[in-house]
């Protein structure tokens, strides 16, 4: 059921250029990313139905915005009512901090298959470190919706529109999922950046403790927010789970979502790639020189945008059922390729840091979150407390 008189959706890259315009002619503030999550394909949902999804920021700044995604739909799709606020405990918010989003000046917006939309500016400023809760309320939904499979965070439903609640009596039905929304952003300094991590269910935080922001990209905010002479301070979380650089499977390929889930966000500075492990272990026939054609397609991209590219070395993952020598010799190789081409503007040696030294196609036993191929709280942290910041910040 559409909402009458719902605008249709503008399209996110004007709002984003609108910004970049803004700062060339001499603003001294501009947009930055401070969440973002790789939209997927889901299943189809139900046709009206609550949501009240948790992120956590990384740059603070004003005029908080958030962008819905209709991605991957095939019909249009009407958010009749859509709330921003902070939230206390579980699906809880903190009073008075509840308030209404509008889309050009409505309560309401519909937005075509394929698209996606960014929402008014909320006036008021949004901490670093928050937890945003952001409640939709969805009309009219047919075929499949557009969401992050695994947020590795609690989130909630519920029937009806309580979007407006800041209770949390009627959002009784928990997801671990977040559906349509896949980026929020802020007002900050025209100095500050943002770095987007590119990459697959390591990056997407599988192994991780849920609801505990202990994915490696978190531990690598709280770092960027902690450095004083760092201009880096967003960081937008892209990875999949299962993702893999050259074939499309579990999301798109990194080649095929990078305008999307990377390009496209506003305060980019820096992409951070780290895929690889997928192509190696799906025993496809993927050689050390396909990879190296993908990443450089990815490199050549990132830096005709004018950004720079951090490449992570592949991690070893003996003892996982689809390890064989044959893809641990590609491994091998892409990871020469990764650390000595110069191709990157900066390497992260993950590999390294996370092996174990007594066998080191295997992940170092006290980083290893029980399947021999993803790392625990304790191997994110020592991931993220691996990169470094200075090579973050990019110079073109």
């Amino acid at each position: 059921m559409a909402v009458c008189g719902a605008p249709t959706a503008v399209p996110a890259a004007r709002a984003a250029q609108s910004a970049q315009a803004a700062q060339a002619a001499g603003g001294r503030t501009h947009t930055v990313v401070t969440w973002g999550a790789s939209a997927e394909r889901q299943g189809a949902g139900p046709a009206d139905r609550g949501y009240r999804l948790i992120v956590r920021t990384s740059v603070g700044g004003t005029d908080p915005r958030v962008r819905l995604s209709n991605a991957f739909g095939d019909h249009p799709v009407t958010f009749a009512s859509a709330y921003a606020g902070l939230r206390k405990q579980g699906a809880e918010l903190i009073r008075g901090s509840n308030r209404r989003l509008t889309f050009g000046g409505a309560a309401s917006v519909t937005v075509p298959a394929g698209e996606t939309v960014l929402s008014d500016p909320l006036p008021g400023r949004l901490a670093a470190g928050s937890d945003l809760a952001v409640s939709l309320y969805v009309t009219g939904a047919r075929g499949p919706t557009t969401g992050h499979g695994m947020a590795m965070q609690t989130n909630y439903a519920a029937a009806g529109d309580h979007t407006a609640e800041e209770g949390a009596a009627n959002w009784t039905d928990p997801t671990g999922s977040w559906y349509w929304l896949d980026a929020v952003s802020v007002e900050t300094s025209a100095k500050t950046r943002a770095v987007v991590t590119l990459g697959d269910s390591i990056t997407d935080g599988w192994a991780s403790s849920t609801d505990r922001n202990r994915r490696w990209p978190d531990y690598l905010s709280q770092r960027l927010l902690a450095a004083s002479g760092s201009t880096v301070k967003g960081v937008a979380n892209e990875g999949i789970s299962g993702n893999k650089v050259l074939a499309d499977g579990a999301g798109e390929s990194a080649l095929n979502r990078l305008e999307r889930d990377v390009l496209s966000q506003p305060g980019v500075g820096t992409v951070f790639l780290f895929e690889g492990i997928n192509d190696i272990k799906a025993h496809s026939g993927v050689t050390v020189d396909d990879l190296i054609a993908g990443y450089r397609r990815i490199i050549d991209r990132v830096h005709a945008a004018g950004k720079c590219v951090v490449g992570a070395t592949v991690m070893p993952f003996k003892g996982w059922y689809e390890y064989d020598t044959e893809g641990e010799a590609v491994r091998q190789g892409v990871n020469d390729w990764i650390r000595n081409s110069g191709a990157f503007d900066a390497v992260t040696d993950f590999d390294r840091i996370t092996r174990n030294p007594y066998d080191q196609q295997r992940i170092l036993p006290f980083f290893d979150g029980g399947d021999h191929l993803h790392p625990n709280d304790k191997g994110m942290q020592a991931m993220a407390d691996a990169v470094d910041l200075s090579a973050l910040r990019c110079a073109r």
